[in-house]
């Protein structure tokens, strides 16, 4: 578990993790390979039979995954699969035809093309090569210090008290690598240094290791990545208690990891998804600005009135979320509109539809024990139960709410039940569901299925957002959900926001640097509470963190006061000019969406997603890539003044047209109005000529020039694919588009040195 220093208050969990034993003085229990037999050979890999220190014998598999990607296995026997199988499945391997396996005297090496695994049988060692030959990562043997005492955890497994409780491996690490991933991790973006613990928690804030989202794989600078299959509480230590290795911990029946070759963090996630999934991509209309009641007690009347002052204001916004309160007090989450508040939810709906608006609304698992609806569901089974096979009352929300039951949804029956209470509302308009909690598996609790809670813990949260986007695309076609806590392959569930913000700036660094460690994790569609969480921001963080939402993969206005752009009259306009500016963008912002559900590459991206050969891209945190061509850098800092790396090549200030040399820092001061801004120099950025106050699929859009050397852009919409080209004669820039949209013309950035005028040569549908 996280170290908790002394003499400071602990949120104490009901589903805290549980720890691993401590080996004492001189206890054995470590089993370590140390050698190796293949008993059997394909065309796509080997089992071998090894040998430990503990004298044990277990069985090893290396195998051929799909081109660039291996499969490596230690466990009792072939038939082991990990404890959380019995819930869900998260990988597939695939194959790759053209693998091949050559046994020689000591050894075995397995092509899988772009990746190669180098097997020395005695003394036992793995090296993965790129197709050149060159060294990815080793395996290491283990370390011990002066004292004699074993530092690290070498391939094997290991015992306490008579019992295996993990397997485990252990890689080198150079000192100049840097690793990322994990999920959204709110630390630091290179985890060099760092034990992420993969365990769902309900993180209270986004401001420490404590994550909601934990996904167990990470990618490396030197062109690799490692994804371990388990839904099992693994622990990566990453360099923090030996600099130069990296160990994986495994407390389940076997270890079942694959390393993925790159070389690029673009390439090792598209073989990442491969495996998983890939991404879900929004309905379009998700793209467009959420605005919530905010977590305090709403009604009907106060929710049109809402929508009223949206539209007479002007307020760029498509949808609208009720939180809590659309449910009668102390009965959540039991999908019941509070009568009293809600007299009439269906003309509701029906006329906020005609206003534009779609309708999200809050909901857990959880049903308060206080609820009419918990006892029938006890009695029919449907919760977890506790060790005395009564449902579990679980103190899911830390003794500010009454206790609840968890919905069992390794019950077929319990899961039938829960998407039966969710069916109505879709089909009374409702257009989705904000799939709150599901990080409160107590790890003492007991499923349907026979898994304990804490096999469940962490893919219960797959089983939770399955269900909802399940009924969901039954009624509407899609299967939106707007998740808090997420595992191994949540990709394909469309959006991830990142939880309960506190509100400060450097909470809005950290909520970003979780944005960046979620997509490097294969999440592209992410998005967080602008405003913060917790509190009532003051105006100009309310303004800064707008911004940031704006041009962030999606956006909601949402925390425990109100966000409502009114209730702060100083600065309103700079919050809704912000608002605009992303639906000016929208034909860019969407195209490099449907771009990333078909790459699995992020929306929102770190710098080495494009530069990895940048060793500084590796740790800029506070900045990142909105698709290709824009660079965004919050202002996390009070005064409205921060440093911003600008990667190699030549960069455009947005606003000012200012030319700027890339591979540097340079300071950035923005009035509150602006936010740190730039284009990729000859960019061409698809924006709508004419926005509107929701999205919408126009006819013609207007390209905007930054530079105007030769270039081209494609845009992607519900219509189809447009492809823009621009080539450069002169002062003249030529323009030719190809697709159903039409450009209805060119603006060009106030760059020194653009052409005078540019000329549309050819518009053509194919």
């Amino acid at each position: 578990m996280p170290y908790r220093p002394p003499l400071v208050a602990h949120e104490y969990f009901v589903a805290d993790p549980p720890e691993l034993p401590v080996r004492t003085r001189g206890e054995q229990g470590l089993s370590a390979l140390t050698a190796a037999e293949p008993v059997a050979v394909d065309e796509a890999g080997v089992t071998l039979k090894g040998a430990t220190t503990a004298e044990e014998t277990l069985v090893v598999q290396v195998r051929v995954a799909g081109e660039g990607v291996i499969r490596v296995r230690l466990g009792q026997d072939v038939e082991t699969r990990a404890r959380s199988a019995r819930a869900t499945s998260m990988v597939t391997p695939g194959t790759y035809a053209a693998a091949r396996v050559e046994t020689r005297q000591g050894g075995v090496t397995i092509d899988a093309g772009s990746l190669r695994a180098e097997i020395t049988l005695d003394p036992w060692r793995l090296r993965f090569t790129d197709a050149q030959g060159a060294t990815l990562v080793e395996t290491d043997p283990g370390h011990t210090d002066i004292s004699g005492r074993m530092r690290t955890l070498p391939f094997g497994r290991s015992r306490a008290d008579g019992v295996t409780v993990a397997y485990h491996e252990s890689f080198a690490a150079p000192a100049d690598e840097a690793f990322t991933g994990f999920g959204e991790s709110f630390t630091p973006l290179d985890k060099r240094g760092q034990r992420p613990v993969m365990w769902n928690f309900d993180a209270f804030g986004a401001e420490s290791q404590r994550a909601y989202k934990n996904v167990p794989f990470y990618q490396s600078s030197r062109g690799y990545g490692v994804l371990v299959d388990s839904g099992a509480p693994i622990e990566f230590d990453v360099c923090q208690s030996t600099h130069s290795v990296v160990q994986i911990v495994v407390p389940d029946d076997l270890i079942d990891y694959y390393v993925i070759a790159g070389p690029t963090p673009p390439e090792v996630l598209d073989r990442y998804d491969r495996l998983t999934c890939r991404p879900e991509l929004p309905p379009k209309w998700a793209f467009g600005t959420w605005i919530s009641s905010g977590f305090f007690k709403d009604t009907q009347e106060r929710v049109m009135e809402r929508a009223r002052r949206i539209r007479e204001r002007g307020i760029p916004c498509d949808v609208l979320h009720l939180d809590t309160y659309w449910q009668a007090e102390g009965h959540w989450s039991d999908m019941r509109w509070d009568e009293e508040s809600f007299p009439d939810p269906a003309g509701m709906l029906a006329e906020l539809d005609g206003m534009g608006f779609k309708v999200c609304l809050w909901m857990n698992p959880y049903i308060s024990h206080r609820s009419p609806a918990f006892q029938p569901a006890a009695d029919a089974g449907y919760f977890l139960k506790n060790q005395d096979g009564e449902a579990y009352v679980a103190d899911c929300w830390h003794g500010s709410y009454p206790a609840c039951g968890i919905v069992d949804l390794t019950n077929p029956a319990a899961t039938a039940w829960f998407k039966g209470l969710l069916r109505p509302l879709l089909q009374q308009g409702v257009q989705a569901f904000k799939t709150d909690f599901a990080e409160g598996v107590p790890r003492d609790a007991t499923a349907f299925n026979g898994m304990t809670g804490t096999d469940l813990h962490n893919v219960y949260t797959l089983l939770f957002n399955d269900a909802v986007a399940e009924v969901t695309r039954e009624v509407h076609g899609h299967g939106l959900v707007w998740a808090r806590s997420s595992y191994l392959g949540g990709q394909r569930h469309a959006a991830q926001w990142s939880g309960d913000t506190y509100t400060s700036y450097p909470a809005m660094g950290s909520t970003l640097r979780g944005g960046l460690a979620h997509g490097l994790s294969g999440v592209p569609f992410w998005s967080h509470d602008a405003g913060g969480f917790t509190g009532r921001p003051a105006d100009d963080l309310y303004v800064r963190w707008t911004q940031f939402g704006a041009l962030s993969p999606l956006l909601r206005l949402h925390g425990t006061t109100s966000r409502e752009p009114w209730e702060f009259p100083e600065v309103e306009a700079e919050a809704v000019a912000a608002l605009r500016l992303r639906y000016r963008l929208m034909p860019y912002l969407y195209s490099a969406a449907v771009e990333a559900a078909r790459t699995g590459a992020p929306m929102m991206r770190a710098l080495c997603v494009d530069h990895p050969g940048d060793p500084v891209a590796w740790q800029a945190d506070l900045e990142y890539l909105l698709g290709r061509d824009l660079l965004v850098a919050p202002m996390t800092s009070p005064d409205g003044v921060r440093q911003v790396y600008l990667p190699e090549g030549e960069w455009i200030d947005y606003w000012t047209g200012e030319t700027l040399t890339g591979g540097r820092h340079r300071s950035a001061r923005t009035p509150l109005g602006r936010i740190p801004l730039y284009a990729r120099r000859d960019a061409l950025i698809p924006v709508a000529t004419s926005p509107g106050d929701t999205v919408d699929v126009p006819e013609e859009i207007t390209i905007v020039a930054f530079g105007g050397g030769d270039g081209s852009t494609t845009v992607h919409d519900l219509d189809g694919e447009t492809v823009v080209a621009a080539t450069r004669d002169g002062d003249t820039l030529h323009v030719t588009v190809t697709g159903p949209k039409r450009v209805a013309g060119v603006e060009f950035a106030p760059v020194a040195g653009s052409p005078a005028r540019a000329v549309i040569t050819s518009q053509e549908t194919p």
